[in-house]
């Protein structure tokens, strides 16, 4: 499975950011979320998805090999991680997250959780 973004479907709701940081943290927390939304001000109305397509670059990146693709899915081990960030400088997406409360960066799970609340179907799953 590959999770895709529809941007011009985006509303800029934000809840597909809430529902990541609630399933993966246990927290109604935006901050806490793996994908991102972006305004494109000034025109209104217009939001950018940015999310991980589970290119491996973070992986490639790590020099402890903290990231380790399980079932097409590339997952940090926070227990491996050195949170040096190389993984977070890495990404061509800009979706590889460090976070001060957390002791390892957070990337998308692939829960798809995000696709499951999306009201307008910005955020959809494929088959790879």
């Amino acid at each position: 499975m590959r999770l895709i973004a529809k941007s011009e479907r985006c509303s800029g709701c934000g809840a597909c950011r809430l529902v990541c940081g609630l399933t993966n943290y246990g927290e109604v927390n935006p901050a806490m979320a793996a994908l991102s939304i972006h305004g494109r001000f000034p025109a209104p109305g217009v939001y950018e998805i940015s999310l991980c397509d589970q290119c491996g670059a973070c992986a490639e990146a790590c020099p402890v090999d903290a990231i380790e693709a399980q079932n097409g899915v590339y997952l940090v081990n926070a227990d491996v991680c050195i949170s040096c960030g190389e993984c977070i400088e890495a990404c061509p997406h800009g979706v590889m997250f460090d976070h001060a409360r957390l002791d390892a960066p957070i990337k998308c799970t692939l829960c798809q959780a995000c696709a499951e609340i999306c009201p307008r179907d910005a955020l959809v799953l494929e088959e790879a």
